[in-house]
């Protein structure tokens, strides 16, 4: 249960007051003055603005002073009331900055040198000695705790900037997420439609298989981001409903973008193996980024993707001849698929090159890490 900083002030005003009244009757054996009402009174006037020292920490430091000073000028034992003055000095150190801190403890030591002078006493070295050290150790005492403070809280709104900077960076890959799903199937989807279009009279069987493929593709894209709501929606840390797409589908996506008219060959070198999911992932995409480029810019090109595995990295290649550019689409593309692409390497320590070659058409050759060892090496350029 939380109790309300006026509540604690309160209780610990009730508790100092306290201690000021047990400590009465050793006034008189001390050689001093016995308390009467007057005192306790006073005693009482002393710590009762505490309750508010959190609200105007300066303003209560000084009204604890002047009544402290009527007590002492009344000729009472000072200790009894010290404790009131000495939480109000700390308070202030606490909340405050030195230049107003410091005045309020130098006047914490200049009453309890007048103290001193008011009891007529002999041990001035003693008086002189606890006006400086009292002050000196509270008000240090309340820088520290106002700098602990102050650092604490740098602290929390440094992790809160994180926590946003990391949902931002979360949905950032949501949206990359998205862009290669709907771009891919939509692109695939749009040739096929065009393709039913056309061959609707004349070719029935033809018609039918686009026809097909586009059911299945809207069915597998619908999946896809049913997939990724889940995972958004997922109120536990558990595991998504179904698998991520990986290298085992990209025959399936190879066969797509070859029912949208794209002549696709897919190879694979060296002893395939499981890989990381999120390296298996990221090839995936890269590849679906690749080829919807194709089927949008290039609908008439060859395309070939060739996979590679390496000791510590796998390597992936997409190119494609160049034949049936449309350069209007070229121009005018802005989208987010080039740069989710550098992202996506980035993000997995791998290395991506992305432009046209010397022959003609355009190559996407990407090599990913898959060993701690590969990924400590530096390869997180992109080009």
């Amino acid at each position: 249960m939380r109790i309300r900083p006026l509540a604690v002030d309160a209780l610990i005003a009730a508790a100092l007051t306290g201690v000021a009244v047990l400590l009465g009757p050793e006034a008189a054996r001390q050689g001093q003055n016995p308390l009467d009402a007057t005192a306790y009174a006073l005693v009482v006037l002393v710590h009762l603005p505490l309750v508010f020292r959190g609200q105007a920490p300066v303003a209560v430091c000084c009204l604890v002073h002047a009544s402290w000073l009527v007590y002492i000028t009344a000729g009472y034992w000072a200790v009894v009331c010290s404790f009131g003055p000495m939480l109000a000095v700390y308070t202030v150190a606490s909340l405050r900055p030195v230049l107003t801190s410091v005045p309020c403890a130098a006047l914490m030591g200049g009453v309890w040198i007048y103290a001193g002078a008011v009891s007529h006493t002999d041990s001035w070295a003693s008086v002189v000695g606890q006006a400086v050290v009292y002050p000196a150790v509270l008000w240090r005492f309340g820088v520290v705790a106002r700098r602990s403070a102050d650092l604490t809280r740098q602290l929390r709104r440094e992790q809160a900037e994180r926590a946003r900077r990391e949902v931002a960076e979360e949905r950032g890959r949501i949206a990359r997420e998205l862009h290669d799903v709907v771009a891919h199937h939509m692109s695939v989807i749009s040739v096929q439609t065009g393709l039913a279009r056309f061959v609707f009279d004349t070719d029935r069987p033809t018609a039918r298989t686009a026809l097909d493929t586009i059911d299945a593709t809207g069915k597998e894209a619908l999946e896809e981001l049913r997939r990724m709501l889940m995972v958004l929606r997922a109120v536990d840390d558990g595991a998504p409903a179904g698998p991520m797409p990986g290298l085992a589908r990209l025959d399936e996506m190879v066969e797509r973008v070859r029912a949208g008219g794209v002549s696709v060959a897919l190879s694979a070198e060296g002893t395939p193996r499981p890989l990381a999911p999120g390296v298996e992932l990221c090839v995936y995409r890269v590849v679906q980024e690749a080829l919807t480029n194709v089927l949008k810019h290039a609908p008439g090109a060859r395309a070939a993707v060739r996979l590679t595995y390496e000791p510590h990295q796998v390597t992936v290649s997409v190119m494609d001849d160049g034949q049936g550019v449309i350069p209007d689409r070229v121009r005018t593309d802005g989208g987010h698929g080039l740069p989710g692409m550098r992202e996506r390497a980035k993000l997995y320590g791998g290395q991506i090159s992305i432009g046209p070659q010397e022959q003609g058409g355009f190559a996407v050759r990407l090599t990913l890490p898959t060993s701690a060892r590969a990924a400590g090496r530096g390869d997180s350029a992109t080009t």
